[in-house]
């Protein structure tokens, strides 16, 4: 938490002076009484002591004047707002090793269901792009607010060659900060990458990529999708089948999510990728702001002196 006007919190030094000015009080009532009664007939006198309730009151009290002090001191704290606009740009890995079934029915096919569901949780404001890369990246569907669309494009990502991850970062990235907002401005950009391997071709380094990304203040999460006993099959000539395995490789996803202040994920079943999916989307749809919370303590003020004016009220039949 931080304050605008932080010198105001000085005042919290008169809360402890107050203490012991009621507690010099008390003791000063206390000796006066004891000049016009003796201790002997008090219990004649008095139905019974307040004792430490009657000391609730003005501890409620003091709590307000503290709570008064730091709401003048205009504190801010970080909360999460939700996003008017923005971009997500999702980078699909459309390479070979994306159609192995370790992750049912497929890599690419789970990936492609769960991205439908992040589709349903972003806010409908915000424009969906789609970039799909093997041995190049590619534009499969420019950033939209139209779901039908962005399903659509969805549905026709299929396995080929080659996983040019850098070139998607830098064209997913460059696509997003195209778009405008409805007054002008560029809408923030976050691309959400999934792949199962590091790169193969393409003619941006992945670390490269990541770093013009993080000039452009553009965040890439990363998703891992397989498990290490991942295979393909390819046919090969006069009737052959060669199995090849394709176990996920982190490292590249781990550099770009890190280099670009972005989080990696790990997703090994089609359960885990859709709470990826939702994870995302919740983090997505809002971002963090610093904002003014004087009201709150005003009002806490406010509550804690009613509440502290009823007890008094209520047990000793007056309002002090």
């Amino acid at each position: 938490m931080t304050f605008s006007s932080p010198w105001s919190l000085l005042w919290l030094l008169a809360v402890p002076v107050l203490v012991a000015l009621y507690v010099w009080h008390q003791q000063r009532r206390e000796r006066f009484a004891e000049r016009w009664a003796s201790p002997g007939l008090l219990p004649n006198l008095v139905d019974r002591f307040p004792g430490r309730r009657r000391y609730i009151p003005v501890a409620i009290l003091l709590a307000a004047i503290a709570a008064l002090i730091v709401g003048v001191a205009r504190p801010h704290a970080t909360v999460s707002v939700k996003r008017e606009e923005a971009t997500v740009m999702l980078a699909i890995d459309t390479s070979r090793s994306m159609g192995a079934t370790d992750i049912n029915p497929s890599r690419l096919a789970a990936a492609v269901n769960s991205a439908n569901r992040l589709v349903d949780i972003v806010p409908k404001k915000f424009r969906i792009g789609i970039v799909s890369f093997s041995t190049r990246a590619q534009l499969a569907l420019a950033p939209t607010t139209d779901r039908t669309l962005v399903r659509e494009a969805l549905g026709t990502l299929h396995p080929t060659e080659g996983t040019a991850i850098g070139d998607a970062v830098l064209l997913s990235a460059r696509l997003g900060l195209k778009q405008r907002a409805a007054d002008g401005t560029t809408p923030p950009t976050t691309v959400l990458l999934i792949s199962d391997g590091a790169r193969d071709g393409g003619q941006t380094a992945p670390r490269v990529a990541a770093q013009r990304a993080r000039q452009m203040q553009v965040p890439v999460f990363t998703v891992l999708v397989g498990t290490p006993n991942g295979v393909v099959h390819h046919q090969l000539p006069g009737g052959y089948t060669e199995t090849i395995r394709v176990p996920p490789s982190p490292q590249t996803l781990q550099l770009i999510a890190n280099t670009t202040g972005a989080q990696f994920f790990r997703a090994a079943s089609d359960k885990q990728l859709r709470e990826v999916y939702e994870n995302l989307g919740s983090r997505l749809g809002h971002k963090r702001q610093s904002r003014e919370i004087s009201d709150l303590f005003a009002g806490g003020a406010a509550v804690l002196l009613l509440i502290g004016a009823g007890l008094s009220a209520l047990w000793f039949r007056r309002v002090a």
